[in-house]
Formats: structure tokens, sequence, C-alpha cells
């Protein structure tokens, strides 16, 4: 059955998170494309002008969702992972050299250098794994030319503070004899000075932003060791030293640059990986999703929209604090409807209109079990969006 067409073609926003272990954030978007465009012309109306912006919250997907914005293939180098055997990491930079004073974009993941997948092969030592990889693919930027850096920071193996990865980058970290410590926040406890004086030429010159999706901080109840050192195979003696550790560290750090890290909210991310990052390279630490918002200009893009579409695997009440449905409903404009598309939706109808959203939909067609849904994923969001396609038409002719 066709219906009247809408006086004009829509503005259709596609800007899902990636749906964990089924579809990645682009792909979701093109299901997405899929069943919107195959409505319309079901429905006889003209083509919707679809607009694609694949989103990530800074952790798993950033770096493939910044590339597809960007356009722009994956680079790659050589590095170390978290137990200190070489393997090839992604990166991304951008390419835009374009009016005067446009900026030089890099992206990496610490995950493809410091990631707890990489390791998962041996027994986890907490104590000595290392962010050194994760500096290795930074230095990489910093002699591309990069004038920015986003640094995306979940999923780490790693409880050492980014000791390793300002390492990577030239510092020294020194116990009282003036020897070098060994890598790993396990010996954190001996340091005595931190010597920046042999840092990359270009590591202050550019500017540093670390993607984080908690606000835990550096040590106490909440801190990187207590909270996250069990989850990359601390014992609880291992987190007993890792604490001491991130205590020592902040304490020398304090007393060579005034910043008190143990105060800064979301210095506990990646096992600490920003304690160091940010008094001595200036580097900001921002929510993941803003980053990726602003990174891939996503309040530009939904400027002009009449329907935006976003998503991601569960959506519940942590969605609302600083996920991307958050970042979605923050930049788009009051007259412009959002509405979410979940493998699950957690949240009753009163909160999603709360939330300025005006609707939300589960991927689900019936009872389904989690693997019939991940296998499915794709076609279940393409019919997804077609059916919220035909709902929201059928209000604007």
């Amino acid at each position: 059955m066709t219906t009247s067409a809408p006086r004009r073609p829509l503005r259709i926003v596609l800007a899902p998170d990636s749906l964990k272990g089924s579809l990645p954030a682009a792909g979701a978007a093109l299901a997405m494309s899929a069943g919107v465009t195959a409505a319309a012309a079901r429905l006889g109306h003209p083509a919707p002008d679809v607009v694609l912006v694949p989103l990530a919250d800074g952790g798993e997907g950033t770096l493939d969702a910044l590339l597809a914005a960007w356009r722009v293939e994956a680079r790659t180098t050589s590095c170390h992972d978290a137990a200190g055997r070489v393997r090839t990491a992604r990166y991304g930079i951008s390419e835009d050299h374009g009016a005067p004073g446009s900026r030089v974009r890099g992206v990496l993941e610490a995950a493809e250098a410091n990631g707890l997948p990489l390791v998962a092969d041996r027994p986890l030592d907490a104590l000595a794994a290392t962010s050194y990889g994760v500096g290795e693919i930074a230095a990489r930027l910093l002699d591309d030319g990069a004038d920015e850096i986003l640094l995306c920071i979940g999923g780490s193996a790693t409880t050492d503070g980014g000791a390793g990865l300002l390492a990577a980058l030239g510092a020294r970290f020194l116990d009282a004899d003036g020897d070098p410590l060994t890598p790993g926040g396990g010996a954190l406890g001996a340091l005595a000075t931190i010597d920046v004086s042999q840092l990359h030429p270009r590591a202050r010159d550019v500017r540093w932003r670390i993607a984080v999706d908690v606000d835990n901080p550096l040590c106490g109840p909440r801190g990187a060791a207590t909270v996250f050192g069990p989850q990359k195979g601390a014992t609880p003696d291992d987190v007993v030293v890792l604490e001491a550790g991130l205590s020592r560290l902040a304490r020398v750090v304090a007393g060579s640059t005034g910043v008190d890290m143990l105060e800064v909210p979301g210095a506990g991310a990646a096992g600490g990986l920003p304690a160091v990052l940010v008094p001595f390279l200036g580097a900001e630490i921002v929510p993941g999703s803003a980053l990726v918002a602003d990174a891939v200009g996503l309040a530009g893009a939904l400027a002009d929209a009449d329907l935006v579409l976003t998503g991601e695997g569960s959506f519940d009440a942590q969605s609302l604090g600083g996920k991307v449905v958050h970042a979605v409903v923050a930049n788009a404009p009051a007259a412009c409807a959002v509405v979410v598309i979940a493998g699950r939706v957690q949240l009753p109808a009163a909160r999603v209109h709360d939330a300025g959203l005006a609707a939300a939909f589960s991927l689900a067609t019936g009872p389904m079990a989690l693997d019939e849904l991940i296998e499915g994923a794709g076609a279940l969001m393409e019919d997804a969006a077609a059916q919220v396609y035909g709902v929201f038409s059928a209000g604007r002719v």
C-alpha cells in the first residue's frame, strides 16, 4: 500500500553506536540506511536524504568510527602489547590539510597495544603489564605530523598509571638511586623522580584529548587498582601493590608539576593512563561520546535533520549518562525526532520521553535468544529502521 508522500524528501541522520559482538557502528548505519530507503520506495515516497554518521563512546569501535567519518584508511605501525610482545597496531590520521589553521587529527585506540584480549593467550601478570606500546603508537602519530591526538583508552590490560606510555615518548621513571624502574605498575612503589627532559620534541606541542567512559578516580575504593585490577588478573595482594604504586606516582607527579591527580575525575580510567598525560602533556579528559561527536561534526550533520536514528546493544539508564545516545540528543535540534533502535530496551516510555527521545524500539521481533539477535542483527536493524520510517513519514504528509 502506498501513502501520500511527504512534501519533500526527509533528511534522516543515522548515528548509531556499535552493537557489541554483532554489528560495528558503520554496519548498523548501513543497515538503517537500507531499511529507510526501502521503506520510502515501497510507500512511493521520494528517496530520503540519508546521512550516515557512525559513532562510538571512546571505547571499542572508536577508531573505526572516526576512520569512516574522516574517509581515510587505517594506518599500521609496530608496537608492543601489554606483555612486551611485538605486534602490529592500527591507528588513524586525518588528511585535513585545507584552510590555514586547520588541524591534522590523529586517533589511536590504546587497546590496539595494551588491550586485554591481546594477552588472553597467557596467564595475566597484572604487576608487569605495561602501556609502553600505546606510547609507541602515539610517537608514530607525532612523527606523522598530527597536531591533535585523540586517545581512546578503554579495554586495557594495564595498571601502570600511563608510565609505560610516557616512557615510550622519552620519559624516564627512576628510583631513589637514579635507576630506571622495571615496566608495569608493580614497580611504581619505588618511584622517586620522573625525568621528562628527553620527551619527544613534539609531545608538548600537540593537543591531547583522552576519551573516557568512566569517572573513577586514580586511587581509593573506586580507583583503578581496586575496581579494575581484578579484571586484569590482579590478585588481592596485587591490588594492594598496584594501589600503593599509583598513590606513589600521584605524589611524585604532584611534587613535580603541582597537579594532584588524586582529585581528577576519570584519572583512574584504563589503569590510570591519564595520571601522567594530564600533568606533563596538558591532556584533557573528555567523555568519549562527546569527543567522537565533536570529531565527526555531529552537530553540523544534525542541524537540519527531520529524523535521527541512533542505537546500541543495550539501551538502559547508562545510555543517558554520557554514552552515544546522550550525545545524539545533546546535539539534535529541538524540532528533530530522535529514535533509538537497540538490541534490548530497558527503559519505560516515560524515561525515554523525559530524556528527549521520541521513542525506543528493540530489534527483537518476538521472544529471541541472544545468539539469534546477534546473528540476525543486520537484517533486524534494517527491518526496524523501515518500521520507524513508516510511522514517522505518516505524520509528515
